[in-house]
């Protein structure tokens, strides 16, 4: 349970630093910023197991494992915003 806590906290720094970082209107609240980041760190364990090795059972925490959350978390972003711009998910901005 506090390991899930955890997650929760990360994914919401995260998803925070991905909407700082990735510029235009990002219409979404704190509980979607948070699953966003918890997205991020799922794209990022993948992207650290393919790239570097590390197991995603691998119970350290890396500080690379921050950085590629965060930059899941903005690739994510994009595809949102790029996928919302041209009307396929969700109202138009």
């Amino acid at each position: 349970m506090l390991a899930f806590m955890w997650w929760m906290v990360i994914g919401l720094v995260a998803g925070l630093f991905a909407r700082l970082l990735v510029p235009g209107r990002q219409p979404m609240g704190v509980l979607l910023t948070m699953l966003l980041g918890m997205a991020g760190s799922l794209v990022g364990g993948f992207i650290s197991s393919a790239v570097f090795g590390y197991s995603p059972a691998d119970p350290n925490i890396h500080a690379g494992g921050l950085f590629l959350s965060i930059g899941g978390a903005m690739l994510l972003l994009v595809i949102y915003l790029n996928m919302n711009r041209s009307g396929r998910v969700g109202p138009p901005l």
